[in-house]
């Protein structure tokens, strides 16, 4: 039935497209600019998605976009790499021309389950309803009252022995494997906080190589990137931001708006009445760097070798879903 489309020149979805930012029509009619307080004929820009409006939001604060990989870190994680030439990468959706950055192209990946796959794999822990109540009563997520925990020690030695492939819902990319399932090894006994702990943690270091599979299948591609710009509920959290340069080898950048998407949004509405006259001048004059995290170089020894865990069981659990 999608033929239906076509008809009389693609008149029911359009068949003009223009770039993010493009004034369209003549702006706010008179309904519409009286329901939101606005003057008539206000401009208003061509939208984009909530995920590629945050990116837009945080991938500029270096005054290039193609160094910062996009990292919208929540219930599921998403990855959007700008480029200026098309790169091809298997397992990685795109390039996309404009579909981000007007003029520019796009790679898109991520993980089907993040935030999501922490929740699910630290609640099948005995410890987790008593947790789940001390968190309540300090006023915070079970994830950050967890992460509270860790103080100054080292995860790698909190984590000794214990590794998780947290794909409860398959792998997106780079492996495009939709029937992968969850691995968790080197669980023991222990009932108690300390082993909720090193669960919790050894998840995050799982993103994290998931993370840096998708990093690298774009890099042999040609879509190299210097930075990840975080952003999301989920990576709020200053461990989960070490964790994350640890594991991947990156430094990682908190954009200093706590809305990413709100203020690509602001970036569009500039682009539309010409306050801006790009995207480049919109990123560069309306994004800031907050906190950058980077790698600790002894973590990264010791992650180097955990990630050759992570590879061999994932590959391990890929061959038994098969």
């Amino acid at each position: 039935g999608l033929s239906d489309l076509s008809r009389d020149d693609f008149f029911r979805i359009g068949s003009r497209v223009v770039p993010a930012g493009t004034a369209l029509g003549h702006g706010l009619t008179a309904e519409a600019a009286d329901r939101l307080g606005l003057p008539e004929g206000t401009p208003v820009g061509a939208g984009l998605i909530d995920a590629h409006a945050g990116g837009l939001g945080t991938v500029g604060t270096a005054g290039d976009p193609t160094r910062d990989l996009a990292y919208v870190f929540g219930t599921s994680s998403c990855t959007m790499t700008t480029t200026a030439a098309p790169s091809f990468v298997p397992g990685v959706w795109g390039p996309y021309h404009s579909a981000m950055v007007p003029g520019m192209w796009l790679n898109e990946g991520g993980q089907s389950a993040a935030g999501a796959a922490v929740d699910q794999l630290i609640d099948h822990h005995p410890y987790a309803p008593d947790a789940h109540r001390l968190a309540k009563a300090a006023g915070q997520s079970l994830p950050g009252w967890l992460a509270d925990r860790v103080g100054g020690r080292d995860v790698t030695t909190l984590v000794d022995g214990v590794h998780v492939v947290p794909e409860v819902l398959g792998n997106r990319a780079p492996h495009a494997d939709p029937h992968r399932r969850a691995t968790v090894m080197g669980l023991g006994m222990d009932r108690g906080p300390d082993s909720l702990l090193a669960l919790y943690l050894a998840t995050l270091c799982g993103l994290g190589y998931g993370l840096r599979q998708i990093i690298a299948a774009q890099a042999a591609a040609g879509a190299k990137v210097d930075r990840i710009a975080i952003s999301g509920g989920a990576g709020r959290h200053p461990l989960v931001r070490q964790i994350l340069a640890d594991t991947t080898g990156k430094p990682v950048v908190a954009p200093e708006t706590d809305e990413p998407v709100l203020l690509g949004s602001a970036m569009l509405g500039a682009l539309a009445c010409g306050l801006r006259k790009d995207a480049g001048d919109a990123m560069r004059g309306m994004s800031r760097a907050g906190v950058i995290t980077h790698p600790d170089a002894a973590a990264i020894q010791r992650h180097d070798e955990r990630f050759a865990v992570f590879e061999a069981l994932q590959a391990l659990a890929a061959r038994a879903t098969a």
